[in-house]
């Protein structure tokens, strides 16, 4: 594939310093000062050089629901975000349940030829929360962790079960903490907003009593766990507490629970319809707080694609879900770091480190490893334009919001996907 020349970029790594980096074929050649020509040459000075993003929540659609999105449409889109590696949920039909559908995903994702998609295994067979799945298979084909996304296992013993068959394989497990006898029916966060919106609510013990009894399994194994979708102060206290009791807890949040409160329900835009509920103004600043002091671990997207027509139903109707991966990074970047809560090496940690590290995938900026490399020129800023997202998936409530950096190249395994901005091969 030749060399690339990345001249003089910030590197942000345990800190940020300039340096240039020589890819030569498909992984990092050398890093400092490098003086000799190569094929290409990016001209990165001022820009921040990153390892290539991870994302640990997507949702790809494929197979069955490829009206909202395909494994090739997801992946460009995640290309053109700057992530380089994605895990998507097995709430497809059929459910991710198996060696075979996950076999299936893995040949899309290399059909399509844009970033590493890593299908995540379905706990319990078709999501239906009563008998396990067959784990073992799923390892076989590669998947590296499990999740009943959107259906979380209710009963207990079932959950446990599950935890411990997946620890044994190695397989972390994600979960989507939702006590749904408690949720059943709401559309939005319970509270003022939602009774002055007339829409039925979503209560913060929902979310609340799921994460309280996952980790209190996962202390009474003694296995770790991932919590997915943090979006309340009981759910970054409860991570934060059960971390200092050494618990195996790791934990994610998305861009929509800290740029967002739950006052954008009050237009009735079907976009900001999500799950869990985008929160009060106290819940937003305490997902902040976790991300500052560590409770929360991840950035992910939780990138949940649907057609318009589906997005244009009554907000009862409509379906839960935002389309992410094109514009977490600027968001993060324009709320948290812009604004001093955390610096861009936390940031890094945060889109790409820690990620990798919990997964198991690995990968940094160093000589040898692969080339995944995602350069952001923090000069640039650009209004979201939901039309022109590469995701089939139009359904984000940041349409017209202006945000700051932005992605100019995105570099799997040295080829580049995403050139001065731009999608190298469209969909």
């Amino acid at each position: 594939m030749g060399t690339i020349l990345i001249k003089n970029g910030s590197l942000v790594r345990d800190g940020v310093r300039v340096a240039d980096i020589l890819i030569k074929d498909d992984y990092i050649s050398r890093i400092g000062r490098i003086d000799r020509g190569a094929d290409e040459t990016v001209d990165a000075e001022g820009k921040y050089v990153f390892y290539g993003f991870c994302d640990m929540h997507t949702h790809l659609r494929e197979p069955g629901f490829t009206h909202k999105e395909t494994v090739k449409t997801g992946a460009a889109a995640a290309a053109k975000g700057g992530f380089t590696d994605i895990f998507c949920m097995p709430n497809t039909n059929p459910v991710c349940d198996s060696e075979v559908v996950a076999e299936f995903i893995n040949r899309r994702a290399e059909q399509a030829g844009y970033v590493r998609v890593h299908p995540v295994g379905a706990i319990t067979k078709g999501l239906k929360g009563a008998e396990l799945s067959a784990m073992a298979g799923l390892k076989t084909a590669g998947v590296l962790a499990v999740s009943d996304d959107g259906c979380p296992v209710s009963d207990g013993a079932v959950m446990r079960r599950g935890m411990e068959y997946a620890d044994g394989l190695g397989l972390l497990v994600l979960s989507h903490s939702e006590d749904k006898s408690l949720s059943a029916g709401g559309v939005v966060n319970e509270g003022a907003n939602s009774v002055a919106a007339g829409l039925p609510g979503i209560s913060r013990a929902a979310e609340e009593a799921g994460i309280a009894r996952d980790l209190i399994l996962a202390e009474t194994l003694g296995i770790r766990i991932h919590i997915c979708h943090v979006s309340t102060r009981g759910g970054v206290e409860l991570v934060r507490y059960f971390k200092r009791k050494g618990v195996a807890v790791t934990a994610e949040t998305c861009p929509h629970y800290f740029a967002l409160n739950d006052a954008c329900i009050l237009d009735y835009n079907t976009a900001a319809k999500v799950n869990p509920p985008i929160r009060t103004e106290d819940d937003r600043k305490a997902v902040i707080e976790g991300i500052a002091d560590g409770a929360i671990d991840v950035i992910a997207t939780d990138h949940a694609p649907h057609s318009a027509g589906e997005k244009a139903a009554d907000f009862v109707g409509a379906p839960f879900g935002i389309s992410g991966l094109e514009t977490a990074f600027s968001l993060s970047y324009t709320i948290l770091v812009q604004s001093g809560i955390i610096d861009i090496v936390k940031l890094g940690d945060l889109l790409s480190a820690a990620p990798r590290r919990i997964t198991g995938l690995g990968g940094r900026l160093r000589e040898g490893e692969r080339a995944d490399i995602t350069v952001i020129d923090p000069d640039l800023s650009w209004r979201i334009d939901a039309q022109r997202l590469v995701s089939m998936g139009k359904n984000t409530p940041f349409d017209g919001v202006k945000a700051h950096g932005m992605v100019t190249e995105t570099i799997v395994s040295g080829r580049r996907l995403v050139r001065e901005g731009r999608l190298v091969r469209p969909c």
